[in-house]
């Protein structure tokens, strides 16, 4: 089991009750092992963050970024996360709401990708 901070609990909760639109599209996607068998879970807390999805079995964190991401201090703190996430042996791949949107299907492309 992954170490996670048990406070983020209600946090994770409210994030995966009120998730973004390009969030809820990716969602309806890889829900219920629709990508190679593969579960997925959102709003996923490991360690001190939370992350948007994860799959356990690939090891793999899936972020979408709103242009909020796209601040100097919002960078920082996203290669913070990933290089955490990295010292776990998780992959992280990420992707804009925009490409989300617009080009779901290159976004599971991508995905499936590194399902294997």
């Amino acid at each position: 089991m992954l170490p996670y901070d048990k406070r983020l609990r209600e946090r994770s909760r409210k994030l995966r009750e009120n998730m973004t639109v390009a969030e809820e599209y990716l969602w309806a996607k890889i829900r219920t092992d629709k990508i190679k068998g593969y579960r997925f879970y959102r709003q996923k807390p490991i360690g001190i963050y939370i992350t948007d999805f994860y799959c356990h079995k690939a090891k793999l964190v899936v972020e979408i970024d709103g242009s909020q991401h796209c601040s100097k201090q919002n960078r920082e703190y996203d290669q913070a996360r990933s290089d955490f996430f990295t010292s776990l042996g998780i992959r992280v791949i990420r992707f804009s709401n925009q490409d989300t949107l617009s080009n779901i299907n290159a976004v599971l492309e991508k995905i499936k990708q590194c399902l294997v």
